[in-house]
């Protein structure tokens, strides 16, 4: 009997082993449809409050969509991708046909969908089997951002963008201060930098005022004086055409970080337009190493 359980479960892994090499040929043009979900990556974007254990409880499996080590090895629908993952899912396979029972998975819970901790082999064979249901011991990541089932790591980047948006915009009143919605990025955290950009702009404006002015009037200010003359650079000079995937947005950012290291390298006054003709100079010969104003480091292909 032993024998046979071995067959079965053999021939059970190559079975998900073929159906995964088939799942990558469907979305050849689309890869990143049946991949599985980094838990790392997605927890950098989602940048979640704290931590709540919620201990085990049943879970549903077609929710799990990522892991924490394992994103590699298994698709999507968490089919073995790799040979090496034979032995260990074979011996998963064959307490089944036994009716042995496991100890409950581990999973992270962040935005309504879930990440394998420890427990990837448990759930692709449950997975394979059709069961619908896994038990786990589930910590919960809080956020207010939810995700969907199908959401690709672009698909959560644009959903945060999105969010950070729609806060920024409600905490700061955008739209009836400055009357025009131009402000969107292609990455997240950019929302916090441009408070910070308006800040330091009251800070100044508030040097030649007695009284301290109000946060909707250093927006305007920022956005008629120093936003939009910016934006209006970046246009004659076309940098948007250089960067097809980019913001004019994105590229105030990147203009205004430029320019203030090319005033210090300099060390003279430089208009917003001398700067912007330079930018544009110095991208034509090759990608510029540039200090992402975010993320605090040297990012050479940006422009890709």
């Amino acid at each position: 009997m032993t024998d046979f359980i071995d067959e079965f479960a053999q021939h059970d892994f190559s079975q998900a082993k073929t159906k995964a090499f088939l799942s990558r040929i469907a979305s050849i043009f689309k890869p990143s449809e049946s991949e599985l979900l980094p838990f790392d990556q997605a927890k950098e974007l989602i940048k979640p409050d704290a931590e709540v254990y919620k201990g085990v409880t049943t879970v549903p499996i077609d929710r799990i969509v990522g892991s924490e080590g394992r994103y590699r090895d298994f698709n999507r629908h968490f089919l073995p991708n790799k040979e090496h993952l034979r032995q260990r899912w074979v011996s998963v396979d064959k307490t089944h046909y036994e009716d042995i029972i496991l100890p409950p998975v581990k999973l992270y819970e962040m935005g309504g969908v879930y990440f394998v901790r420890d427990g990837n082999h448990r759930v692709s064979v449950a997975r394979s089997k059709g069961q619908l249901d896994i038990d786990a011991e589930v910590v919960s990541l809080q956020s207010k951002i939810q995700l969907e089932p199908d959401m690709t790591i672009e698909e959560i980047r644009a959903r945060v963008i999105q969010y950070e948006k729609e806060e920024f915009y409600k905490e700061t009143d955008y739209l009836a201060v400055v009357g025009i919605d131009d402000l969107d990025f292609t990455d997240v955290g950019r929302y916090d930098i441009i408070r910070d950009h308006i800040n330091v702009h009251k800070y100044y404006l508030n040097q030649s005022d007695m009284a301290e002015i109000p946060f909707s009037q250093a927006l305007l200010s920022w956005h008629e004086n120093v936003f939009q003359p910016i934006v209006l650079a970046i246009k004659e000079e076309k940098l948007l055409q250089l960067f097809p995937h980019r913001t004019a947005a994105d590229l105030y950012l990147y203009l205004v970080q430029y320019w203030d290291d090319l005033k210090r390298s300099e060390n003279k006054e430089v208009g917003v337009g001398e700067a912007a003709k330079t930018f544009k100079k110095h991208i034509k010969k090759g990608p510029l190493p540039l200090v992402d104003p975010f993320l605090g480091i040297v990012k050479k292909n940006w422009s890709k």
